[in-house]
């Protein structure tokens, strides 16, 4: 894609077919499911996939409410019933979440495929950004490990292990919000340079 990006910049040239190809070789586990994803042609059928995948991502704050509503029942602090309420709002904080992004998403998929200039920086934007944030979350979870294990002491190490996830989470998604922003100026401007007028 970088090098369709490449020549698209320099001579003004974009063949749409080649990208379409391009996108459509997909990674290695999608070219692995891909007779699973041809048969998921509702909308419905988004919810078992949905229901297996929250069974297995175990994120940190699922995990602490867990403990956290187990540790209540267990020392008699609170009834059951006002224990549940611990999962439901978690429940209520990850659909707000999580639709609000299927609600983003969708505008940028609509967004990006009407021409192909889009695909090309719909496609670079996300791939840049979610490998920046995943290494940033990943550096962070080794440095963590590594200085727990090496007893590695300092005012970095001391920084990272005090580290708020949730005053992450608000960075990550005002990086992504800053990239996409970025993103969206500099597609002006290449059109702008290319003098094509489209409608964003």
């Amino acid at each position: 894609l970088w090098k369709v990006f490449k020549n698209y910049r320099d001579n003004g040239v974009i063949d749409d077919e080649h990208i379409e190809n391009l996108l459509n070789k997909r990674g290695l586990i999608s070219r692995t499911l891909r007779f699973f994803y041809k048969h998921i042609d509702r909308s419905w059928k988004m919810y078992p996939v949905g229901f297996l995948f929250g069974l297995g991502f175990d994120t940190a704050t699922e995990v602490a409410v867990l403990g956290l509503a187990a540790a209540m029942a267990q020392n008699g602090h609170l009834p059951i019933w006002s224990i549940m309420i611990f999962p439901l709002l978690f429940t209520a904080g990850m659909s707000l979440l999580d639709s609000s992004d299927g609600v983003i998403m969708l505008k940028a998929y609509d967004w990006a495929m009407v021409d192909p200039i889009r695909k090309i920086f719909f496609n670079m934007t996300i791939t840049g950004a979610s490998v920046a944030v995943a290494l940033l979350i990943g550096t962070i979870e080794w440095i963590e490990v590594l200085s727990s294990q090496l007893n590695l002491s300092g005012s970095f190490f001391d920084f990272l292990n005090n580290l708020d996830f949730a005053v992450l989470g608000v960075f990550v998604v005002g990086f992504m919000l800053a990239i996409w922003l970025f993103a969206y100026l500099y597609y002006k401007k290449i059109l702008k340079e290319q003098n094509i007028s489209i409608q964003l």
